[in-house]
This record gives C-alpha cells, structure tokens and sequence, in this order.
C-alpha cells in the first residue's frame, strides 16, 4: 500500500491541483496535510488579517476533502520535523508540494527535499501558482526583467495557455489512526473584534473563488479598463486573496476568461494584464530576494527619510485621520474589510513616501498586517513601485494629489462618505477638500475641522517640494 502526503500551503483547492493530481495517479492512500510553520526565522510570517482568512480557507478546504471521502490532517511545529513524524506514522514514501517563491520558503523548502531524499523519500514539487516559472520568462539577452511591458510581451509569446484540471470526484479515506489538531489550536483568529466586517465582505474557499470570477466575467469584467479605477464601484475582481491563498490558480482564470463572449475585448484583457503584474512580482522577488525590505534602486539606501517625532503622523496614516478623505476613506476600508481598492492604494501610499517622507517599508509592513490579501512579492512591487525605488517605478516626481485624485476617481464623493460619514453632508465640490469650505457650509454639514474630522496633516504644496529636494540628493548618485 503506497502512502503519499500532499503537503498544502498556498494552494488551497481541490481543482488545478497538480501535486494532489500526482498523488492521485502514484498512490493508493493519501494524507492531506497542512503545517503551522512555527519558525521564528521567517522575518515575514503572516498578519493578522491574512491569518483570519487562512482559518476560513482551512475551513472551506476540509469541508472539500471531507465531502470526497478524506480529511485534511493539521499539525504545528517545524515543517520538516511534522514531515518526518507523518511519514514515520503512516510509511509515506513520497511526500508533494506546490512551490513557493519568498525567500524563506524555497530556503526551507529545499532543506526539506534534500533531507527526505536522502533517506530514499520521493520528493516532488509542482507549479500551481503561475502561468510561467520565475526561471521560464528571461530577456533575449538572458537575466531577469525589470520593466513590465516586456517581461509580460515575452509572457503572452509564449503563450497564455488555461489548462487546468478538475477536482478528483472521490479521494482515499485517511486513516483514523492519524491524529489532526484542531483548526481553532492554530489560534488564527484575532483576539480583539477588529474582523467583524471581514464576514459578510469576505466569502472564504474554493467555491467562493469560482464564484467570484464567474460573476465577474459576467459583469465588471467588460468594463475592468475604467471601471478598475473607480473605488465606489465593484468594478474589479476582488480576486487577490484567493489568489494567494491559492483557492484559484491564474490558469484557472486564464480558461475562463478565454471562454468568455469578450474575451478579445478591452476589459478581459486589461484584466489579464493585471494577472500578469502579479506573475512580474514573483519574477522580480524571485530574482531580487532582497527587494522584500530593501530598494531595488540602490540609491534610495541613501534617500533622508523624515524621522516622525513620536510616529503621530504615521499613526495618522494608519487610522485615516490624516485629513485627506480619499486617503483617510481608503485607510478605514482597510481597517474594516482587511481590503483596499487598488488606485487608492497608490494613493495612500504617495502621501505616507512623499507628502509625509516616512519610509516606503512603514507602510509595506502596516499591509502586510492589515490585508487579506498580503503577498510579500505584490506588496513589495507595489510600495516600491509608489516610493520610486523599484523596477518600473512611477517616477519620483510622480507625486498623487490627493484632491485632484479625489476628484478625478471618486467625483461624487461616493467612496470617501461612505468611508468618512462625518463628512457625508458637505457638497461635492468641497468632500475631498473640506478646509476650503466657508464656515457656513461646514456648520450646516455639521463639520467642525479638528474636532469632527481633521484638518490636513501636510501642506501638499510644500511637502511636495520637500519630496523633490529629497530626491534631488540621491538622483546621481549612481
């Protein structure tokens, strides 16, 4: 009787699986696992937020495996240490895994498959998180990319191909011999109530994903190239959490979004640009491991970050108390849903990097605890593309207004009152602006600056010189 372990990690679905899939065709018994990786090494372990929907996730993924015959066995403490206690338990002789690509993972992840190798363990691992491998896509010259455009050309010249699997219809029972801890002893969920509003924005697992793009491709999708930017809209795919736990694949949404009437159209395709955006983050952490908490422009080692005496503007920031409703609506979405519409994530970022010249890695960390869909590569891609120190950078003269955006993507104010209902009464002209409006209007929308809602935490006009001063000491250095 061949045992096999399906090691799970961010891969948390039944279909498009191919480390389940090759378990299937090798092996008679199957032992579904997911490890607590308890290691203190890790210097980014998952936030809080992302914790929150790996206990749904697991959730959702046992109720599959449980509904097809088998169970999803949980255990904690070092991966390799649980790896050989299983196969100890059960005579396992090959264990399989989807790869993963941060730094610390493929770390372990090959400590891992030497040391079960050598002691005659087949150990095999798979692609299910990408369209391409990071070492797959390379210049002509060779060497990674580092500018979107091409890297993504040299994607769709390979081909953007949706060859997917479907879930098994039936799985091998797993013996009850084989002891699991329970979910709720990984303690994932927060202690303090700050989650409520992730349960009703947030359906969690496989099923939830697939539902999530099939009404998607029915409606925004065909509008995903203006819709994409407007907040007060559901005009993106809210996909990017099951994205990363890996509840759907991006072939998966390669195949359906080609099988759709407009597939050829504007939206579905400026759609799948932003599929190929996360595939370029993977590429460039992948290859630049460093760019996690380092500049990928090496100059900005030396850019003169502000120091903010005793962190009040930061806290600020982080709260969405700085006095700039777009950026203070965006930063209450996030605290409320554990998500952000992705134009007013650049945006905030822009006025934390440039207005208030905190360092880029304050933010990126304040994400990572906050978003449900924190992933180290976007996130960091992301950040530094915002700050000007990364590949494909927005210039660093590229500095958001945040009226101008306001005005330009919210237009009626529809984002910022229902993120800020302090300010719902003030008329449109003045809801991303309201320290230019007369007193008699502040007084009949019930607004009184500093006490109701801030007055602006920074000259927009003068911190953005400062920005430019900033920079102007680092721009040659190389």
């Amino acid at each position: 009787m061949t045992v096999a372990i399906v090691w799970f990690r961010k891969d948390l679905r039944l279909a498009d699986q191919p480390a389940l899939a090759k378990a299937l065709d090798t092996s008679q018994q199957l032992v579904p696992l997911y490890i607590d990786d308890w290691a203190e090494d890790n210097p980014w372990a998952m936030g809080s937020a992302s914790r929150w929907w790996l206990h749904q996730s697991l959730k959702a993924l046992d109720d599959a495996l449980l509904a097809l015959g088998s169970r999803l066995i949980i255990r904690r403490g070092q991966p390799l240490e649980v790896l050989e206690e299983i196969i100890r338990e059960t005579g396992a002789t090959r264990v399989f895994w989807n790869r993963l690509y941060t730094p610390y993972e493929m770390a372990r992840d090959r400590l891992i498959k030497a040391t079960l190798s050598a002691k005659e363990v087949e150990v095999l691992s798979f692609n299910s998180a990408l369209l391409y491998e990071p070492w797959e896509i390379a210049r002509p010259q060779g060497g990674p990319y580092k500018v979107f455009t091409p890297f993504w050309k040299a994607v769709i010249a390979k081909g953007l191909h949706g060859f997917t699997e479907p879930a098994p219809d039936h799985l091998p029972k797993v013996l009850s011999s084989i002891a699991t801890e329970p979910l709720s002893s990984l303690k994932l969920l927060p202690k303090i109530g700050w989650d409520q509003g992730f349960y009703p924005r947030w359906p969690v697992g496989e099923q939830a994903a697939m539902r999530r793009l099939t009404t998607f491709i029915k409606g925004a999708v065909s509008g995903y190239q203006a819709g994409r930017n407007v907040p007060s809209v559901e005009g993106t795919s809210r996909l990017s959490p099951h994205l990363h736990f890996g509840e759907i694949s991006p072939r998966q949404i390669i195949e359906m979004l080609s099988q759709g009437p407009l597939s050829l159209h504007q939206g579905p395709l400026c759609f799948q640009r932003e599929v190929g955006w996360r595939e370029f983050g993977i590429h460039l952490l992948y290859h630049f491991p460093e760019t996690s908490d380092q500049p990928l422009d090496q100059r900005f080692n030396g850019f003169p970050w502000r120091e903010d005496d005793q962190g009040l503007q930061l806290k600020a920031w982080q709260r969405g108390q700085t006095g700039f409703p777009i950026v203070d609506a965006g930063m209450r979405e996030l605290w409320h849903t554990g998500w952000m519409h992705n134009r007013v994530r650049m945006i905030v970022a822009s006025l934390l990097c440039k207005n208030l010249l905190i360092d880029w890695r304050q933010g990126a960390h304040w994400f990572w605890d906050t978003l449900v869909d924190a992933d180290l590569a976007s996130n960091s891609l992301g950040w530094q593309w915002t700050a000007g120190c990364g590949a494909d950078a927005a210039p660093y003269f590229r500095i958001f207004n945040p009226i101008l955006q306001g005005e330009k993507f919210d237009p009626e104010g529809r984002y910022v009152r229902t993120w800020c209902p302090e300010l719902k009464g003030l008329p449109d002209r003045f809801i991303h602006k309201p320290w230019e409006a007369p007193s008699e209007i502040l007084e009949g929308a019930g607004v009184l600056l500093g006490t109701h809602y801030p007055r602006p935490v920074v000259d927009l006009k003068g911190s953005r010189e400062a920005a430019l001063k900033a920079f102007s000491t680092i721009k040659n250095l190389l």
